[in-house]
């Protein structure tokens, strides 16, 4: 394998109505090998037309097995199937163990040069015609030349996605310095990585050709190319940042640009580290495929996160999105990776350092908010899936084969995560990073960050020497062995119970104060059965707050301890009126009636820091719970006690919440938990609440005029705490019902004046999310219709209160057609409305709304409120004709995100699951599903992640219980290795009956052609058509190592390598023990055996097969870059000796 390449040149034609690309790639490369014969490089659905070594013509194979997973013919629809075929397919093409789709022979004139180690310089012409996935083309269907309508290209992709528009080897750990050329349309602009040397026009003036040359190494996957009319804004702080984006969107640019500068600074701070590029570009592309994509140097960008000075929303937003992408710029493009194992260290390190961020320019507050949000977010999702492993490794042993058996993907490969799980991946590994600093502080961290950019920007600047590029490269153990030279520290139990294995920690607690011994008795309870779970022993820090002031102790939980005796401070300060000092020093006076008169606690908190990645169910009394949100001043210790009090609906909860909300120095979002909590309670305690609806009198108070209650004042938005309030406490009224379970009157009345009253004229911002959550809070405010027997729902006989609501709605939505608002917010809370209109029955429910405002064209939020009332309308009303709407978008839809939407949507709010029965599932669906998943996504890496997560809610693991039984009784059980008489019929397990060979993965190709005589071969069977064998069989001539007798069985040699060889229980099978080492790491295996077949007698289910290990191949020790087949293809034939 070529180790190195070096000086990419690439030209590019953009034809911009045809979207079609033509251009060419020039590698250097330094073999490290002797006699390289073969060089495999990366490359999907480039048309390549011509191959060159060194001026001579090098004939070449293309074959990529992710086109179709399964052979179409295939019968097989369970996922295990579909799993172990699609892994396999990935790693016949990963270029981190050498394989690609296209394989260039070495002309044998060149052969000899290897001995001299001479440059081989490989020359590939390709086109790209309409490309599906790696380049989008946006073409507005408006009038105008190609620059009017605002046309654009931009590369996207998931992971390393660089294969889709030209061949290169798409690895993370192969660097290379790059030059690149594009020529466009005199009216575009192409914006690519590295510095802009020169722009060229040609001789009719027509077209530019633009030059970049990037001198760093580099790795293909971080390269990106963005072309269209763009606006372009230089950074009135940093002259070498430049910003680009669509036309007419200058002034937005401007506003949402001007703080980057403050990034870079902080980084850089932090970091003590210049940033690593001599440039960077951002570039606002329409249709984006995620909200943030970095590449070396540039960063592409969705142009909705744009906004005017007016917008409060949206601007943390932005900001966040803009730091993400700068600390990716330091960690994940400039530093790359070893291996996708190591993967978790970059995602780590750029979502530590995006947090540190965040905390200097949003508070502490929003910063433990984050934490808390993230950490929630990801043990939800492993007690649900079972488990995130950060660092995945493979290979030795049975068990060590699948790491994760409780998923339906393998991790193997970034390619076949779900979208859900790779989220999840990175937020664990931020938090995890976020751990590592708590043990070594925070100091250490930085200055083994600094260690590793100071390495990689040493290496960066040396000429070619592989050994000195790898600095730029970061490893799991590289990293760990920094952080122990550095800080002296031992991690590697927390790397053992965070990284090497998945699963999070389930922690009870609960107390009792014992007054004679004046000892705190704490009990901590674990769960470690459940999914997901992992046991805990080591140090746990729990915070006790007394009279006296506030403890911390560190406790060890030990294998069986459950009970700690934690001794307690004076009872004294009862009877003296003294202030109770608190965590942060504060000292307060409380009003001690509500507690205990026997104990001196306040309240328990158990791991506040949350250095722990666990759960924690706490009891306390609701005293404690309610002083816990009144005085400790850490907002996660207020949410839960938020969350806890929504148990003890009484006047004291009440109170306490209420404090809080009217506290002007309460973080904001504690606030609005606040709200919804208020609303809880009250609801439950409808027949003994006194005095107006709750939240009313203050929102009156804070928010509406003195001498007319009923009427808002005129917005006023200069303080963000009340504004937030302000939008969110109607929400959360609207969710209050009185006895007969129906919204009070004066609430909705309330609610609609609101609306009515609301003047935004002398408002320096806009008030669009404001008004949208308005209209949420009318949805709140619905509740099921009480149904007249057999009387038909119209418009007419809508009951009072609906009709308001219903009317108030339309209007806004005809507003919005007039003056649309900001990323049309609310047209997305009228849509919502209308459905929960539909669901509670007040108007017909009907989709056609809906579908005409999915359509492409409206803005990307409308269409996703909108498909999301179409999924939801697809399930509840079972309806066929609308999941097949849905499916045909999924197929033909020009944004990407969309179809990746709708897609998540389906599996979020399944039409039906696999436990229930349904009309909507049969055998068409489940073909129809399969054929996506199977070859209809290969284009795009995400999407069919998704189908397969679709396919998995629906059907399961097994195959779907609407299919009828397959004909043969054989199925094969690939998680377990098995050939397995078909479950539907007898659920019996056979022997282990398929062996494994080489280092190639998984089980593959699991069904034999059987033929009836000795030596032919069966040409029927489904891996290969008759005319490629034949036309195999004619070219051997020579081997491919000089030196080597050619090959006796031609046919041998074409056949696939790896067979699975089925067989009922009846016949032993011959081990193949001799062939499980190979030769080398980049070979697949290099042994060749062909089962033939006999038919003893044919009955139906039932076939007795005789295997005879005809032909051991002579050529076990071929050079090692022997053709590994492509296991998961059926159509490839690979021929060991290929020549021209």
């Amino acid at each position: 394998m070529h180790e190195i390449k070096m000086n990419r040149k690439k030209d590019k034609g953009f034809e911009s109505p045809r979207k079609s690309v033509i251009g060419f790639v020039e590698l250097t490369i330094f073999p490290t090998v002797v006699n390289l014969n073969r060089i495999k490089l990366n490359s999907k659905q480039c048309r390549i037309y011509r191959v060159r070594v060194n001026d001579l013509e090098a004939p070449f194979i293309y074959n990529d097995p992710t086109l179709e997973v399964c052979h179409h013919e295939s019968k097989q629809r369970n996922l295990n199937y579909f799993s172990s075929a699609y892994t396999a397919a990935v790693s016949a093409v990963d270029p981190d163990a050498g394989h690609g789709e296209l394989v260039i022979k070495v002309p044998s004139e060149l052969w000899k040069q290897g001995d001299e180690m001479n440059v081989l310089k490989v020359y590939i012409e390709f086109s790209l015609d309409q490309p599906k996935g790696g380049l989008h083309f946006v073409v507005p269907d408006v009038e105008g030349s190609m620059a009017e309508r605002g046309a654009h290209v931009f590369s996207f992709g998931y992971q390393n996605s660089t294969r889709f528009w030209f061949p290169c080897v798409d690895s993370y750990s192969e660097l290379c310095t790059w030059k690149l050329e594009f020529t466009v349309d005199a009216s575009m602009v192409a914006v690519s990585c590295g510095d802009l040397v020169e722009t060229v026009y040609t001789h009719d003036m027509r077209k530019k050709t633009f030059h970049y040359v990037l001198p760093i190494p580099t790795a293909a996957s971080n390269i990106s190319l963005s072309v269209g009319p763009f606006e372009i804004l230089v950074d009135p702080y940093m002259h070498e940042v430049t910003h680009f984006c669509l036309p007419q969107l200058l002034p937005l640019l401007k506003h949402s640009m001007s703080y980057l500068h403050e990034i870079f600074e902080f980084y850089e701070e932090i970091l003590t580290c210049r940033y690593p590029y001599s440039c960077f570009k951002t570039v606002f592309v329409d249709e984006a495929y995620v909200q943030v994509s970095s590449y070396a140097s540039m960063s592409i960008f969705s142009t909705n996160l744009l906004h005017s000075a007016m917008i409060i929303d949206q601007t943390p937003l932005t900001r966040q999105c803009l730091a993400q992408a700068l600390a990716q710029q330091f960690f994940g493009c400039f530093i790359s990776r070893m291996s996708w194992a190591d993967e978790w260290v970059l995602k780590g390190i750029s979502g530590y350092i995006y947090g540190l961020y965040l905390k200097k320019t949003f508070g502490v507050n929003q910063y433990r908010h984050w934490i808390k949000e993230e950490l929630d977010k990801m043990v939800e999702y492993e007690l649900k899936m079972g488990g995130v492993l950060l660092h995945p490794t493979f290979g030795g042993g049975k068990d060590k084969d699948n790491p994760t058996p409780h998923l339906h993907f393998s991790i193997k490969h970034p390619h076949t995560l779900s979208w859900k799980y790779y989220k999840m991946f990175q937020c664990k590994a931020h938090l995890v990073m976020r751990l590592i600093e708590n043990r070594i502080s925070m100091e250490f961290m930085l200055q083994v960050f600094n260690k590793l950019l100071s390495l990689a920007s040493t290496a960066s600047s040396q000429k070619y020497q592989s050994h000195m590029w790898s600095q730029m490269l970061v490893s799991t153990h590289s990293f760990l062995k920094s952080i122990s030279n550095v800080s002296g520290k031992d991690i590697g139990p927390l790397i053992k119970q965070w990284v090497d294995q998945s699963a999070v920690v389930k922690f009870f607690g609960s107390f009792a104060f014992n007054r004679k011994r004046n000892v705190l008795e704490l009990e901590i309870r674990q769960d470690y059965t459940s999914s997901g779970t992992q046991k805990y022993v080591g140090p746990i820090k729990v915070t006790v707050q007394e009279l006296d002031g506030s403890f911390n102790h560190t406790l060890q939980i030990e294998e069986n301890s459950l009970k700690h005796d934690i001794p307690c401070h004076s009872k004294s300060r009862r009877n003296k009126k003294k202030k109770i000092p608190l965590m942060n020093g504060e000292e307060v006076d409380m009003d001690l009636s509500a507690m205990d008169a026997d104990s001196p606690l306040l309240w328990i908190r158990i791991d506040p820091d949350m250095s722990i990645l666990r759960k924690v169910e706490f009891e306390q009394a609701d005293f404690m719970w309610q002083y816990q949100l009144r005085y400790e001043r850490d907002v996660v210790a207020q949410e839960e006690s938020i969350l806890a009090l929504e148990k003890f609906p009484t006047p004291a909860s009440r109170l306490a919440l209420t404090d809080i909300l009217e506290q002007d120095q309460c973080f904001y979002k504690v606030r609005q938990g606040a709200c919804f909590c208020l609303a809880k309670i009250a609801n439950s305690m409808m027949s003994t609440w006194t005095g107006p609806p709750a939240m009313k009198s203050l929102f009156t108070r804070m928010f509406c005029c003195k001498s007319c209650p009923n009427i808002v004042k005129t917005n006023n938005f200069i303080s963000f705490q009340s504004y937030f309030l302000q939008k969110t406490m109607p929400v959360a009224m609207a969710q209050l019902r009185d006895i007969q379970n129906l919204c009070p009157k004066d609430v909705l009345n309330f609610i609609l004046d609101l609306i009515k009253y609301n003047d935004n004229r002398k408002n320096k911002f806009s008030d669009n999310y404001y008004r949208a959550e308005l209209i949420d809070a009318l949805t709140n405010s619905l509740t099921p219709a009480i149904s007249i027997s057999n009387e038909v729902r119209t418009v007419d006989n809508l009951n009072g209160d609906v009709r308001l609501i219903l009317e108030e709605i339309t209007r806004s939505l005809n507003m919005e057609k007039l003056l649309p608002s900001y990323r049309n917010t609310i047209t997305v809370s009228c849509l919502r409305a209308i459905r929960m209109l539909q669901k509670n029955g007040h108007i017909p429910s009907d989709p056609s709304l809906f579908k005409s405002y999915a359509e492409y064209g409206h803005f990307v939020d409308v269409r996703v409120a909108a498909l999301e009332a179409v999924v939801d309308y697809t399930r509840v009303d079972r309806s066929s004709v609308e999941l097949q709407w849905l499916l045909n978008m999924v197929q033909n839809d020009p944004a990407h995100y969309i179809r990746h939407k709708i897609l998540s949507m389906l599996g979020k709010n399944p039409p039906f699951t696999k436990a229930a029965e349904s009309p909507l599932c049969n055998e068409a669906l489940v073909d129809q599903l399969w054929k996506l998943m199977n070859s209809g996504t290969s284009h795009d890496w995400r999407l069919r992640c998704d189908a397969v997560n679709l396919y998995y809610t629906l059907f399961g693991l097994t195959r779907p219980s609407c299919l009828p039984l397959p004909e043969l009784g054989l199925v094969l059980n690939l998680k377990e290795k098995k050939a397995v008489l078909n479950p539907t019929i007898k659920p019996e397990q056979g022997p282990d009956t398929t062996q494994m060979t080489g280092n190639t993965m998984g089980v593959h190709i699991p069904v034999m052609g059987f033929t009836s005589s000795e030596d032919e071969i069966d040409m029927e069977s489904p891996h290969d058509s008759q005319a490629f064998i034949h036309h195999h069989l004619n070219i051997l001539e020579r081997p491919s190592t000089p030196g080597q007798h050619p090959a006796k069985h031609p046919a041998v040699i074409i056949l696939v390598h790896n067979w699975a060889v089925l067989s009922l229980p009846v016949t032993p099978l011959p081990s193949f023990s001799k062939e499980s080492t190979s030769s080398s790491k980049h070979s697949g295996d290099h042994h060749h055996h062909h089962h033939h077949h006999e038919h003893k007698k044919k009955k139906k289910k039932k076939h007795k097969h005789k295997h005879k290990h005809k032909h051991e191949s002579k050529d076990k020790e071929r050079d090692s870059h022997t053709f590994s087949n492509s296991p998961a293809s059926g159509r490839s034939v690979r021929s060991p000796s290929m020549s021209d």
